[in-house]
């Protein structure tokens, strides 16, 4: 399997966004509150299903790893609308987080 990066996921929001434009809040800055929240919701919802069946709802044999998974790219989804909403693209946030990731390596 390939991995699954950040610019096709930009593209499946964008494709989303377009079907749904008549239907769903606009992308732009000002939505960007509101696409965070939904995405805290979802958080949420990874949490409650963590909550309930405990870690052991991440093995691979769990009948709520599905479900858990469904949540996870939720919050992807929501997250990616963020990007949206702000304009941030892949390469902005590569640089981003590779510059966070050489600081935490250097933290302790």
């Amino acid at each position: 399997m390939t991995d699954f990066s950040i610019n096709e996921m930009l593209e499946m929001q964008r494709t989303l966004q377009d079907k749904y434009k008549d239907k769903w809040e606009k992308i732009s800055p000002e939505v960007g509150k509101n696409k965070l929240l939904w995405m805290v919701g979802e958080v949420g919802e990874v949490i409650d299903i963590i909550k309930k069946n405990g870690t052991q709802a991440a093995d691979a044999d769990s009948p709520h790893r599905a479900h858990l998974v469904e949540e996870l790219a939720d919050v992807l989804m929501h997250y990616n609308d963020v990007l949206l909403c702000y304009g941030i693209s892949a390469e902005e946030l590569k640089k981003a987080y590779t510059g966070k990731f050489q600081k935490n390596m250097k933290r302790w």
